[in-house]
């Protein structure tokens, strides 16, 4: 077994956009009282494995921008998720056989990338395995802050995203996957997210449709 870090080379692809998305099963509106959103491992390391400047890093980081942006206007929390560089085999558990060492543990590769670095105010979860709920404070902040939706961006749309949605989930939290504030390994894994989440755990909207609900 190898420990070296096993990422994808990741090619560039187009973002989807509205008219491409699957049926929601649900009809859940995001209510700038009720939610959080989630910023989810938008670290150096992972966005570096995306062609710079093209779809659909070029669109994730605008939509990412977008939305924290009109989040900390209106009072609506922040959370950003990362997790922590120079992992050692028992904290890096079985990801160590899936994915080698994770995050390198010199340079900025553990750093939120500069463009979506967080603000005062915001708060940052150290976070261990796929899902965001998993050995963090995010169940606690939400009930400490009386909020019931979270609203997921960040990457990998098929790991981490879909597994912290499908927690949300079961927590009766209501989970938004943001299908054009999500990237992923390829177009098709992006969207076999989108369909899983929309059939069984969240609603999938785009950054437009939640701009429009959370008005200044």
């Amino acid at each position: 077994m190898t420990t070296t870090t096993r990422l994808p080379a990741i090619s560039a692809y187009p973002m989807p956009v509205a008219a491409e998305l699957p049926p929601n099963r649900i009809d859940w509106e995001v209510d700038p009282d009720r939610a959080v959103l989630l910023v989810h491992d938008m670290q150096n390391h992972f966005v570096r494995a995306f062609p710079s400047g093209a779809s659909p890093l070029t669109e994730l980081v605008d939509g990412i921008d977008a939305l924290t942006r009109r989040c900390r206007a209106l009072g609506v929390p922040v959370v950003y998720s990362a997790q922590p560089g120079g992992q050692s085999p028992e904290q890096r558990g079985l990801q160590l056989d899936m994915w080698g060492a994770g995050v390198g543990s010199g340079g900025d590769d553990a750093a939120i990338v500069d463009a979506l670095a967080p603000r005062e105010g915001d708060v940052s979860l150290v976070k261990w395995r796929y899902n965001a709920f998993h050995r963090t404070e995010l169940a606690d902040l939400l009930a400490g802050w009386g909020r019931d939706q979270l609203v997921i961006t960040g990457i990998y749309a098929h790991i981490g995203c879909l597994m912290t949605a499908a927690d949300a989930f079961m927590r009766d939290v209501q989970a938004f996957l943001v299908a054009d504030a999500v990237a992923d390994f390829s177009r098709e894994e992006h969207d076999t997210a989108l369909r899983y989440a929309a059939g069984r755990c969240a609603r999938v909207t785009t950054v437009d449709t939640l701009l429009d609900s959370l008005p200044l």
